[in-house]
Order: structure tokens, then sequence, then C-alpha cells
């Protein structure tokens, strides 16, 4: 599928370099077909070519306009700034991608001008270790066929998942802010641990291997997380009493209200980002 195909990446940061040893990994295009360019910080492209065998070229609108699928990966912020500088050297053929937060394909089609296909999408930061629970959506001007090569290249990451766009923002508060939730809970569960006594490493063995397990046994028996806390809960036993203090402290809707607040936020930012540029 990608064997004559070119792809240039508009930003080189930890997405960026995520996806590049994904695609490195699973072979599925020659990595001098890969081109990266970068506003500023010439030593991490430099960092990046040497370590994958990637090219940057100093033509950026060559490598632009020959390019069959652009990638977005630069912060919300820069995000209509870069558009407006390679947009000349975009053009109707060429399959855009963005993992740009908050940043519909509406406003990114607005920006360049023209009706070629762009998709958006959401991966994590779990997508360095090639675990990435990544969300897609297709834009308006977007084909099945265009949705099946940009899934080819997210799976390289992690697993992916098609949602509707107006679903991405929540996507962004659930699973791409997600695993910052899960650490936050494993340092105050290491901290516990340690307040009673063990050592810092020996704690964080037992909870990552409790975390990874838990995951596994959702993921492999299908059962619904209720029922599994449920068959842990032994009536008067010591899971029961850890969870009565997670009540009486409304833990529930706490991460509820994370989710929500993080899915506002990233709305919030969109908005700031399109009005900013209209």
């Amino acid at each position: 599928m990608f064997e004559d195909k070119k792809i240039c990446f508009i930003g080189a940061g930890s997405v960026t370099e995520a996806m590049i040893a994904g695609l490195a990994q699973k072979k599925l295009i020659p990595l001098e077909n890969i081109t990266i360019l970068n506003r500023e910080n010439q030593q991490r492209l430099f960092q990046l070519t040497k370590k994958y065998g990637v090219i940057s070229s100093a033509n950026k609108q060559q490598s632009i306009s020959e390019a069959d699928i652009l990638i977005l990966a630069v912060k919300p912020k820069d995000i209509a700034e870069s558009l407006l500088n390679i947009r000349e050297a975009t053009h109707q053929k060429q399959l855009v991608l963005s993992v740009v937060a908050g940043v519909t394909t509406d406003y990114i089609s607005d920006l360049l001008q023209h009706h070629g296909p762009v998709i958006r999408a959401m991966p994590n930061t779990s997508a360095m270790i090639g675990m990435s629970a990544t969300a897609v959506a297709k834009g308006t001007y977007a084909k099945e066929e265009d949705l099946k090569i940009v899934i080819s290249v997210l799976e390289s990451i992690g697993t992916v998942s098609i949602v509707d766009e107006e679903l991405l923002d929540a996507v962004t508060g659930l699973s791409g802010s997600g695993p910052a939730y899960f650490y936050y809970m494993i340092e105050a569960m290491e901290q516990a641990a340690v307040e009673l006594g063990f050592e810092h490493h020996k704690a964080r063995e037992l909870l990552i291997q409790t975390l990874i397990g838990a995951g596994h046994m959702l993921l492999e028996t299908k059962i619904d997380p209720t029922i599994l806390r449920e068959k842990v809960t032994s009536p008067g036993g010591t899971t029961m009493a850890g969870l009565k203090i997670l009540e009486e402290y409304h833990f529930q809707e706490a991460i509820k209200s994370a989710i929500k607040q993080a899915t506002k936020r990233s709305k919030e930012l969109g908005a700031i980002y399109s009005e900013f540029y209209k």
C-alpha cells in the first residue's frame, strides 16, 4: 500500500517520532520516502534523520508538493501559521492527516483553500511504545479509502477506533488525557505503599503489574468492569473497606468531572485558535 507513497511530517515532536518509529518497525514504507519539516529546532531534525534514516529537506515547498500524505503534527497555537505558510504547495490529491488537538477538519480545509481529503486523529503518549489508543474521524471530503490508509499508518503506534468528529474533543479528555489520570492514581497508590513501609521500586513493580493485569482482564474476558469489581469485593473484606473510602471522597464523580473538564478545554482551545485566525 505504501511502497510508492511519500509522507511529509509538519512538526518534529514526540508524536512524529512515535509514528516514524512505528512505520519503521512495521516496514510499511521505505524510510527514504519520509520527510520531516520543522519551523525551528534544526537539532531535533538532525537527531531524527540520524536515528531513523528519514529525510530533512531544505526545499520545504517541494517536499510538501510531492507528498502523497501530509501529516500535521504541530502545536494547536501554530496550526494556522503553519498551514498558511505551506498552503501554496498543497493540492487536492494529497491526503492530510492532522493530529493537532482541538482543530477541526473544516477549519483545516478552509485554511488550505481546497477540497482535498482531511482526516483528524487523536493519539496519546503511549504511542511512544506502540501502545496508543487512537481515535480517527474523517472530514467532509475524505473517502473510505482515505480512512483505510490512515488507519494503516496509525496502527503502527497502537489501536485505532473510528468516531464521529464531534466526539474527538471527548476523546481528548478520555484517552488523550487518560494516561495522566492513571499516572496520578499510581502516584497516590505508590505514596501510600511507601508510608506503609514499602521501598519505592518494589511498590511500583507491584502497581505496574496490577494495572497491566486489570487492563488485560478487561480486554481478554470482555466482562463489564462493574462485574469484575464486584468479583474482587467480598462483603466486609479489605477491598470493600478501601472502596468505601473512595466513595466517601466521591472518586467516580471526580474522574467523570476531570474527563468532562478536559473535553471542555479541548473545545475552548479549538475555538480560540479558530477565532484568532478568522
